[in-house]
């Protein structure tokens, strides 16, 4: 029987974003859990009102789990790079008038 560690590597204030980080690692190859206090589902309210929606992956992935759920620092940059500069004086209420 295989005794691995679980290690929390990111939490989340709602169900939908803890989903969308689960399946994220797991389109990578990497297993992941959600761990959150919802009193079966009953409550789910417990959860985002105190500690969260845990993601919990082995120990040994750790490391990889953490590299795919944390943006990259030019990730900005590159959002940028599709939209030109904005050179209109107008301001922004009166572009279309």
């Amino acid at each position: 029987m295989d005794h691995t560690k679980l290690v929390v590597v990111q939490s989340y204030g709602s169900r939908s974003e803890a989903d969308l980080a689960k399946c994220t690692l797991e389109g990578t190859g990497i297993q992941a859990m959600i761990q959150g206090d919802t009193a079966g589902g009953m409550r789910e309210h417990l959860a985002w009102s105190g500690a969260g929606y845990k993601i919990l992956v082995r120990e040994e992935d750790v490391t990889d789990a953490r590299d795919v759920l944390t943006p990259a620092k030019d990730a900005g940059e590159l959002l940028d790079a599709d939209f030109p500069p904005d050179h209109d004086t107008h301001p922004p209420w009166r572009r279309f008038t």
